[in-house]
């Protein structure tokens, strides 16, 4: 039986205003806060609020037969929570139908994977807990910005613990094979891989009304017959595509949420099911090991990541960036850690490129990748200077790794213990339910403390009676006087003398 994996990407770029050489130094806040307010804001109202609640009304209509998944980088929550909150709630409802799986990005939506592996964990695990705070749920499924994979990244991925990952059925990583099986990280088989499939997923995304193509208008029938015309043993059917499609590429006037809607009811007409990533990893093995020992991505012709690293201004960029990765990791400062998260977004390096494109791409403030590149070194110049000074540029590598070295170890053992706390949490809560109900405990009054009396004991030595003294228990003066009437006593006494603790 074929089944469709329905999948939303949700990330808004971070802004940044014009920043001259002579700022560097001077000026320390890098974002143009009116423009990401009036893009979320009208991203928001023109895309995101009208799809998610068509989404929702499908999930009302169908109930569990119909299922959806969505990841969310943390710089695009951090603008929803700002300035559009009603998107949030929009998910949370989603969220509560059962119907939605949340799956893990990087936190900064960036490139730390081809990077530095300390800080793409860090920017994993970020992202994993936010998700956990916002909607109970701990992903098993992870999602790379714009499904970057290779062998290397999916080893990466498997050794955080997640269960499959998601990314692109490129033509030259594919070959003969079809995306429409699930398949596996060829360094680590237990991560299974979910590979889009580009031409159902742009026919919705991209081509959806365009009027010069061969296939418009696109109606949901024709769509799901193309889906079930797949061979038989074609089970796996992964539609992936950003959230903005549905209303910013493809206007709301060209009746896009309408096609939408209709899906489910003709693919529920041709015995087809929606499944979950998750439900995906966990009822279908594998078809083979995938090789890709070089990464791609779901962007351009290519399929590669020549979108951001693909000319000298962007690689220097890069590097530059990533230079100072482990200072960054190791500090406290929590305005430099955003404007790390914000720096690293793909979308600063994607401005830069001079490739053609099939797709427009606004650039914003930028005249061009040029213009771009030098906007972005500045602000750079000026991030880096803040953070040497932190941690300065002569600090040699050993006393860097020394620092990194502790705070692994640190992490470590706090997971560890956390792991401890939880078990002995579990142990309690099975002891309270083997044990029952009981009554409420009266308050104990806490006893008063009374001082605690120690013996001295008296004893003859050679006639005449000395006292053994624990330290501290009598001054000098005392023990003389003990001992002065010890001497008088004709006969060997045994006594004892009591004296408080509190004196001790």
């Amino acid at each position: 039986m074929k089944t469709i994996c329905l999948y939303f990407e949700i990330h808004q770029i971070i802004h940044l205003k014009r920043y001259r050489f002579f700022d560097i130094g001077r000026d320390h806040y890098y974002y143009d806060d009116y423009e990401n307010e009036r893009s979320i804001t009208d991203i928001a109202e023109r895309s995101y609020i009208p799809a998610l609640d068509t989404l929702l009304a499908m999930t009302k209509e169908y109930g569990k037969y119909f299922k959806v998944a969505f990841s969310l980088s943390g710089v695009g929550l951090e603008q929803l929570e700002m300035y559009a909150p009603a998107v949030i709630e929009k998910l949370q409802e989603l969220n509560a139908t059962g119907c939605v799986e949340f799956l893990a990005e990087p936190y900064s939506h960036g490139l730390s994977s081809l990077a530095n592996e300390e800080s793409f964990k860090e920017d994993v695990k970020r992202m994993q807990k936010k998700i956990k705070e916002m909607f109970g749920k701990e992903p098993k499924v992870f999602r790379n910005s714009s499904l970057i994979y290779s062998d290397e990244i999916g080893a990466q991925v498997a050794a955080m613990g997640f269960k499959g990952m998601l990314t692109e059925g490129a033509k030259h990583v594919l070959g003969w094979k079809s995306p429409h099986y699930l398949y596996s990280c060829s360094l680590n088989p237990n991560l299974k891989l979910l590979l889009r499939d580009y031409t159902l997923s742009d026919d919705i995304s991209l081509r959806f009304n365009n009027s010069a193509w061969d296939e418009y208008p696109l109606f949901a029938d024709v769509y799901v017959d193309k889906i079930a015309k797949l061979p038989e043993e074609e089970q796996i059917v992964n539609i992936f595509m950003e959230l903005s499609a549905l209303g910013i590429y493809q206007p709301l006037s060209s009746n896009i949420l309408e096609f939408l809607k209709a899906i489910p009811a003709c693919a529920k007409a041709k015995n087809i099911t929606f499944s979950t990533p998750s439900e995906i990893v966990k009822n279908y093995k594998s078809a083979a090991n995938l090789d890709v020992p070089y990464p791609m991505s779901w962007t351009d012709e290519e399929r590669d990541v020549s979108s951001w690293l693909g000319n000298v201004m962007q690689r220097e960029a890069f590097n530059k960036l990533y230079s100072v990765a482990d200072r960054v990791r190791i500090c406290t400062d929590l305005r430099i850690k955003q404007d790390w998260d914000y720096l690293q977004a793909s979308n600063n390096f994607r401005f830069m490129t001079t490739k053609p494109m099939s797709v427009g791409m606004n650039r914003g403030i930028y005249d061009g990748p040029y213009d771009a590149f030098t906007n972005y070194m500045n602000i750079l110049g000026d991030f880096i200077s803040r953070v040497n000074s932190l941690y300065p540029v002569d600090m040699d590598n050993e006393e860097l790794n020394s620092l990194l070295t502790t705070i692994k170890n640190q992490d470590e053992e706090l997971a560890l213990k956390q792991k401890e706390v939880t078990r002995l949490q579990a142990k309690v809560k099975k002891l309270e339910t083997a044990s029952g109900p009981k009554a409420k405990a009266t308050p104990k009054k806490t006893p008063v403390k009374k001082p605690v009396v120690k013996a001295v004991v008296v004893e003859q030595i050679d006639a005449v009676e000395v006292k053994k003294f624990e330290p501290g228990v009598l001054a000098a003066p005392a023990m003389k006087t003990a001992v002065a009437k010890a001497g008088a006593l004709k006969k060997p006494v045994s006594r004892k003398k009591s004296v408080p603790e509190e004196n001790a």
